[in-house]
This record gives structure tokens, sequence and C-alpha cells, in this order.
């Protein structure tokens, strides 16, 4: 029982092999050209591309105007075929006049099968194994003698080795790229998974240390302690969001949204500017936020939007020289019907030295940094995210450097986009 099952198994995988050998035929566009110009150069009326192993002679492809009983995908018994000594032997088999010839005038096959005219070559691999066979028969004599005629065919033959060669590595290729698809799609999935897993715990860890500090009994070194701690869970907190927010990316989700109709926007970021200066003494930090209307947003990814790329600019700017941030409403432009309500920008510069060319058309990949020593802590996804932000509200973000004017990101949305984007995100819309 047990060796009929692997008789079995060992049928079924030479099954699906030769299918998957007259699938690769039969994507090679140039095989019916070659059938056809083997019929006219030959002047014989059948043609074909024949897989033939130490089994089964099976049609590849076929031009056939004689009637001859055989469609692509049909066999043979192989016995009865000149093909399976070719198989043996490795060379052309030619004849005109069957019933003249002193040797194929009393074969089995022409007998058989009533041919008079008969050409066949072997088809080999781009390694040297042997594939099968490019042929042609007539029950009507034909006129081979011309040494022409065999040479043309074994450039055929060679040319359909060589096609073999690249439908197996293209199709190798897909395959290869669809698993690491799934692979991908799979660790991305666990990595979100992972992340929401973590933020809860992390979030009870950040809430238990801001009630320590908080309490009375708690002496002045193990507040230090709890505020140092609290710092490295808020900066472990933005970190596992950074990577729930790049695997929705890569997964196709989008950046989910929330929106705020009549947010009030400026209050909304000149608390991420208070944030990032309190947590950065030593760095001047100087705003103009003027948002005199409400923005329909994401009030918390607007305030995440500003946060990175104003972080990037402490990380990365000057030391010694001044950070600005800039935020307003520009008025509406008569020549943008779509801008009527004006654009909302959102500017941050910073001094210091330019950012290398070669890194600018990749600035908001993932994992890029600014510098290329890569000295800065990070997982390189700042400004990755911002954009996405930007995009998911219908605007732009956008990046310049240059050596006398420093670096500056600005983000711009048009004010009258952000209704049509509303619903695209996995948040829900909310109404302040």
């Amino acid at each position: 029982m047990q060796r009929d099952g692997k008789e079995g198994d060992s049928k079924a995988i030479n099954s699906k092999a030769i299918a998957a050998d007259v699938d690769a035929i039969a994507r090679i566009t140039a095989v019916p050209n070659i059938l056809e110009a083997v019929t006219r150069m030959t002047g014989m009326r059948f043609a074909a591309v024949a897989r033939v192993t130490d089994s089964q002679w099976i049609a590849c492809a076929v031009r056939n105007a004689i009637g001859f009983p055989l469609e692509p995908g049909g066999e043979l018994p192989l016995e009865t075929t000149i093909c399976n000594e070719i198989r043996q032997h490795h060379q052309p088999v030619v004849f005109g006049h069957a019933s003249t010839d002193p040797h194929y005038g009393q074969h089995h096959t022409p007998r058989l099968y009533g041919l008079e005219s008969y050409i066949s070559l072997p088809i080999f691999r781009t390694d040297g194994s042997f594939f099968g066979t490019l042929c042609a028969i007539d029950s009507a004599p034909a006129e081979l003698d011309d040494p022409n005629i065999v040479g043309t065919l074994k450039l055929f033959a060679e040319l359909i080795g060589r096609q073999l060669e690249i439908e197996d590595r293209l199709s190798n290729s897909q395959a290869a790229l669809k698993e690491a698809t799934a692979v991908t799609v799979l660790r991305e999935q666990f990595v979100t998974a992972l992340g929401q897993n973590m933020r809860d715990p992390l979030q009870a860890i950040i809430t238990g240390l801001y009630l320590l500090k908080q309490s009375p009994s708690i002496g002045i070194d193990d507040r230090t302690l709890v505020v140092q701690l609290e710092d490295c869970s808020q900066r472990m907190d933005r970190l596992i969001r950074d990577i729930l927010d790049f695997a929705a990316g890569q997964l196709g989700v989008g950046m989910p949204l929330a929106v705020t109709h009549g947010a009030d926007l400026g209050d909304d970021l000149r608390r991420v500017v208070a944030e990032v200066a309190t947590t950065n003494p030593s760095r001047s930090i100087v705003s103009s936020i003027a948002i005199d209307r409400a923005v329909n947003c994401d009030r918390q990814r607007m305030k995440q939007l500003l946060a990175n790329v104003l972080v990037n600019a402490v990380a990365y700017g000057g030391a010694d020289q001044s950070i600005e941030v800039d935020a307003r409403i520009d008025a509406p432009d008569a020549t943008h019907p779509d801008e009527a309500r004006g654009m909302l920008r959102v500017q941050v510069r910073n001094g210091g030295e330019p950012i290398p060319a070669s890194l600018l058309p990749t600035i908001f990949e993932p994992h890029k940094r600014l510098s290329p020593d890569g000295q800065n802590a990070g997982l390189g996804l700042g400004l990755f995210i911002a954009a996405e932000i930007a995009r998911a509200h219908g605007g732009t973000l956008e990046l310049t450097s240059t050596a006398g004017q420093g670096t500056q990101v600005t983000f711009q949305m048009p004010l009258v986009a952000m209704p049509a984007f509303a619903g695209t995100g996995a948040g829900a819309a909310q109404t302040a």
C-alpha cells in the first residue's frame, strides 16, 4: 500500500511538471511563427513542438493543415514515435520519401501513421538536458535534401530551448516574488499585532509612573528616577506608534484619520512647540502661529506631523541657530477655484549644514536619516510618517535645503480638501 502511494505521488509530480512544460511552450510567443516557418520551408503540412520523456510523448504546440488528430496537450504512445529514438541518440532524423528509404521504408512509425515525409530535431535546455523535439510530418513526399533546411530548424530548436530557460527564470522569479510578498505581509501583520499588544501594558506603566510622580511621599532622588523612566516610556510609546503607522502603510491600510470638524488647530500646534522646547531647553525655537479659523483635520495626526518635523530639525539643525516655526492660512487664490477657502501652510526652518544632495530624492522614504553617518538615534520613520499624514489629509510635504537658506520643510493643504478625505482613513470622523 505504501509503495502504491509513493508511485501515485510520483506520477502526480511528473504530470504536474509536464503540464508546466506545455504551458511554458504556450507562453513563448515565437513558437507559432516558428511552426509556420517550418511548414513553409519544408512544404509539409503538420508541425509540432513535442515534450518527450522516458514514458510520454505530449504535443505542446501544433500547426495542423492535414487533419492529423492531435492538439496541444494530446499524446501519442511513446513507443510508436521516432522521437523516442531521438531522445536516446540526440540526432536529427530526416526523410522525404519513406516508401523508397532503405531504413524508414520498413519502420513502424511511417507505416502506422501513414507518413511519407518526416523531419525531427532534438530540443535541449540550456543546461544540456533533453526537452523534446521540433518536428514536421506529411502523408505526401517532401524535398528535404537541402542542408539549409536542417540547419535552419536546428536554429529554431536552439531558440526554443533558450526561450524555455527564460520562461523558467521568469516563473521562478514570479514564484519567489509571490513568496516574498506573502512573507512580508505576514511580518507586517505580526509587527502590527505585537505593537498593539505592547501599547496596552506600556500605557499602564506610563499612567503608574505619572501617579507615582504626583505622590507627596516620594523623595527627590526617586522623583528624578521616575521622571527619567517616564521619559523613556514616552519615547518607547512614540517608537511603537511609528512602527504601527509604518506597518499600516506597508499593508496598504493607509494612514487612519479621525477627523474633527472645526478643530482649533492653532492651539494644538502651539502645544507641540512648547513640548519640544521643554524637552530641548538648550535649543531656541521661535514660532509664529496665526491660524484664524477652524480647520477640518485629524488634530492628533496634525500634531504628530509637526512634532516629527520639529524633532527632526532639533536633531539635525545647527545647535547654535534658532529653529523657526511658521503656521498660517494663506489668502484664497482666485486662479485656483479648488482653494477658494485658502491654504493651510506650516513651515519649519533650521540652520546648519545643508542636507547632502544625494539624500534629497529619498528623504521621505522609510528608514532614511538626514545624516549619512547615522549617528542620531531613531528608526528613520519621522519624515516618512509626516509625509503619509500630509497625503492622508489631501496635502503635500516638501523639503528644501541649501547652504545659504538652511533646511525648510513645508506642509500645505487646501482647506476645502479635508471633507472629501474625511472618510478615507480607518478612524471615524468626529464633530467638535
